[in-house]
């Protein structure tokens, strides 16, 4: 399936940003498009199932690929930063769309030694923009682009539904080194959720088979399900906030016990409510410690260390490959499991 001229296309009037001349015109030969987010929430239950696709949610950088069908192309991050320079391995997928002005959507990801996505490692690419080092880290630490969408080809295709920008997707047959479009499932929710987490993935993200594309909006129409464990953390430490918070914790230093002694894996500040911070700073004030009880060291600066007394439940949505907590949340203290003797 092809766009053509009219609505939808470059040439529709509601669409000013992509010039009918475009040889004349100072702007790139296809339109500037802010990426379509998602809303937070549970999968679709099994009878509303078949209206919707589902995808793995990559654990990367969202990425907005730009091309005016010369042979290069242009990588902005949900930001709106330019971060062509930073990938260039990724530079080669413009000779693939060749002749076909494109912007299409994708994730930006590192994948370990099992093939997981592993955003620690994405971390060490990001920001870099020295052309010999960045030559040398796509040699050592390569990205891949998961390609998951397509907005414009030669012509709009927002208003189109989702399974038919995928068919047209699909239908460019682009593949290569370090970039792919994997398919999709259709209807299966609860099938797509355990390959999500077999396959390592942060959980799964739901897209209504009919839904066109928003730019710039967070639609109910998109909806990601993250996979989060529940992880008992012994406090070691705590950091100070900041503006309203100071004097208060705005972070507790988390660890986890281990045989050869109280591994720091990071830090909790994320769900903590005000009550919390001030009954934390009372308990944290009567064990304090003039050093680190962790076995390991800890990156923060200004930390005030206490005795590794007090357990709280946080929840995570995995690991780094430096050992710490991704994206920790702060749930409560556990006073069952605390020794305060």
């Amino acid at each position: 399936m092809a766009p053509t001229a009219g609505r939808g296309s470059a040439d529709d009037p509601d669409y000013p940003d992509v010039p009918g001349n475009a040889a004349a015109s100072p702007y790139p030969p296809y339109p500037v498009i802010q990426p379509m987010l998602a809303t937070i929430g549970p999968l679709p239950g099994e009878l509303e199932a078949p209206d919707w696709a589902f995808e793995a949610k990559w654990d990367g950088a969202r990425c907005i690929v730009n091309t005016p069908g010369d042979g290069t192309v242009r990588l902005i991050t949900r930001a709106g930063n330019d971060v062509t320079l930073t990938y260039p391995e990724l530079g080669p997928l413009g000779e693939q769309l060749r002749g076909r002005p494109a912007v299409l959507d994708g994730e930006v990801v590192v994948l370990d030694s099992r093939g997981r996505p592993d955003f620690g490692l994405l971390q060490r690419r990001m920001g870099v923009v020295n052309p010999r080092r960045t030559a040398r880290l796509a040699m050592e630490v390569p990205v891949q682009l998961i390609l998951f969408d397509l907005m414009y080809l030669g012509g709009w295709l927002v208003d189109f539904p989702y399974h038919e920008r995928r068919a047209v997707l699909s239908g460019l047959r682009l593949g290569g080194p370090n970039w792919s479009v994997p398919a999709y499932v259709a209807g299966h929710g609860e099938q797509a959720w355990e390959a999500a987490l077999r396959g390592g993935h942060e959980g799964v993200v739901a897209k209504r088979l009919m839904s066109r594309y928003v730019p710039g909006v967070r639609s109910p129409d998109w909806r990601k399900t993250k996979h989060l464990e529940t992880l008992d953390i012994v406090i070691g430490g705590w950091t100070e906030g900041h503006g309203v918070l100071t004097g208060l914790p705005g972070a507790v230093v988390a660890g986890v016990p281990e045989p050869a002694g109280l591994r720091y894996v990071g830090s909790v500040g994320s769900g903590l409510s005000d009550r919390e911070r001030r009954e934390l700073k009372q308990y944290l004030g009567v064990i304090p410690l003039d050093r680190s009880p962790f076995r390991n060291p800890v990156d923060l600066p200004g930390v005030h260390w206490v005795e590794p007394r007090l357990v709280a439940e946080i929840s995570i949505t995995g690991w780094t490959s430096a050992g710490r907590v991704r994206h920790p949340i702060w749930h409560r203290l556990r006073p069952d499991l605390t020794r305060l003797d």
